[in-house]
């Protein structure tokens, strides 16, 4: 039998459970320890906390867990007290992570059953972006609504992947459009022959400071918003290139940095995790060239199976990319609560959600009055 036991925080769990992780990683990046711990260290912040859901057997041996953030409601007593997978803006797959010969549906059920046990301390759990052709989406799904809780499923966002199949990246080239055929060549040697340009890959930890700030250079001044948590970039690409994963490419011209990639190479999988460039330099298709030196390079040299470009449906994307996934999120409402309650009617809506608000009122107000009349017996 399987039994969910709730820790404080990473720094709590059992060092058994790295073996758990080491397991779970071989899904995605996104599921490692090392992830984990600088997604903790650089976004949660008070008033938010660590919430780490485990699945143990009886004998204490661990087979799941997943990270999650306790956060109390905000605005008002309707606001409701929210428990969610430890994920946000800068994650493109969250899950439990899971032992290899361990059985999604039976740690589905384990993990509802923990937070059910728990009902009292949350109003809503939300667990995304989740794979939703992986078996574990459906079976938590169908195991939070079977514990008691009310659910909905979401669209999170399109995700394009290039399966590379063994092919050269010389290869792969000649499979694209004929527009992508022609344009890749021609604006690799337009950069070339001006003599301006120099490129670089940094994979070391020696090299990684310097290059950051290129980085934060290019990306300050390009078109993307400011990042909300400064410190996890650097956070992120410290701990790969220290495990082996880092491959950040480089476009100086003359002597300027003028686009910056961040890729994430981990199980056979290149993950394309941040792209800019300075849109001074944007006639000189500096962001074509660095995708295209980084392609070469995962698929030549590091010999990877899928490059995965990960959230958004960008039209950009299709031209790299060869396949199609979606991402959904799952949320829970605690129908038990009056908040959950007032939760189910706004987001489900309907009669139904209307009648359980008024059942869960008049159990709050059945509760209150013995509350008041025990005090009075006391008086």
């Amino acid at each position: 039998m399987l039994h969910a036991v709730t820790y404080p925080g990473l720094s709590a769990l059992p060092d058994a459970y790295a073996r758990v992780f080491e397991d779970g990683s071989r899904q995605s990046f996104f599921l490692t320890l090392d992830w984990f711990r600088n997604f903790f260290a650089t976004v949660v912040q008070e008033p938010q906390h660590e919430y780490i859901v485990g699945v143990e057997t009886d004998d204490g041996r661990p087979v799941a867990v997943m990270p999650m953030m306790w956060a109390p409601g905000r605005n008002g007593v309707l606001s409701p007290v929210s428990l969610s997978g430890a994920s946000n803006y800068y994650t493109c797959c969250f899950a439990p992570a899971l032992s290899d010969a361990q059985d999604t549906s039976a740690a589905a059920r384990a993990l509802a059953a923990g937070l059910w046990s728990h009902r009292r301390q949350w109003d809503v759990v939300t667990l995304q972006p989740l794979d939703r052709g992986a078996a574990i989406y459906a079976d938590l799904a169908r195991a939070l609504r079977d514990v008691g809780m009310v659910t909905q499923t979401y669209f999170c966002f399109g995700n394009w992947y290039l399966e590379v199949a063994g092919r050269s990246y010389l290869e792969y080239l000649e499979s694209l459009s004929s527009v992508m055929r022609k344009n890749v060549p021609y604006n690799i040697r337009r950069l070339e022959k001006s003599g301006r340009s120099h490129i670089e890959i940094v994979t070391r930890e020696a090299e990684l400071e310097s290059a950051l700030d290129a980085y934060e250079k290019v990306y300050n001044s390009s078109w993307k918003i400011p990042e909300p948590y400064p410190h996890f970039i650097r956070g992120l690409a410290r701990l790969a290139a220290r495990n082996g994963w880092l491959r950040m490419g480089l476009i100086h011209i003359d002597g300027e940095p003028a686009a910056a990639q961040i890729w994430i190479v981990h199980g056979g999988v290149a993950s394309i995790y941040k792209i800019a460039y300075d849109e001074r330099y944007a006639k000189l298709s500096t962001g074509t060239v660095l995708t295209s030196k980084l392609m070469q390079h995962v698929i030549d040299v590091d010999k990877v199976r899928i490059v995965d470009y990960l959230s958004g449906d960008d039209d950009y994307k299709k031209m790299w990319m060869s396949h199609r996934r979606e991402f959904w999120g799952i949320v829970g409402f605690n129908p038990r609560s009056l908040r959950g309650a007032a939760q189910i009617v706004r987001h489900v809506g309907g009669r139904f959600g209307k009648q359980l608000l008024e059942r869960t009122k008049r159990r709050w107000a059945r509760a209150s009055a013995r509350a008041d009349g025990e005090a009075i017996s006391r008086d």
